[in-house]
């Protein structure tokens, strides 16, 4: 009884998966793996079971929510362009014209 997925994909397309666009679904496996490593830690640690479970049904729905807003906030490229663009300077500060001076030779 296997379910089947269909991943839309046509030609020069990012994929896209349930409404995950590209790289966000990479985003939420690694952040379920991390769930699922953090609920073993503290089930051998001896954490109450059911605190753990409240803890990781809260992190997990808090995992997909963000990652849903960002894959439709953002889309395929837009989370790289909007932390590149942070990193910009907002403007250049030049102390003498040197520089510009010697362009022209």
């Amino acid at each position: 009884m296997a379910t089947v997925y269909q991943i839309n994909k046509g030609v020069g397309r990012p994929i896209m998966f349930k409404g995950l666009k590209a790289q966000y679904i990479a985003y939420l496996a690694g952040g379920l793996v991390l769930l699922l490593i953090a609920f073993a830690i503290g089930y051998v640690s001896g954490v109450p079971l059911v605190l753990l479970m409240a803890l990781v049904v809260v992190l997990g729905t808090g995992l997909f929510v963000v990652v849903f807003r960002m894959s439709a906030r953002f889309g395929e490229h837009g989370l790289l362009k909007f932390l590149a663009k942070r990193s910009l300077p907002s403007h250049l500060v030049f102390r003498s014209r040197r520089m510009f001076i010697s362009l022209k030779k």
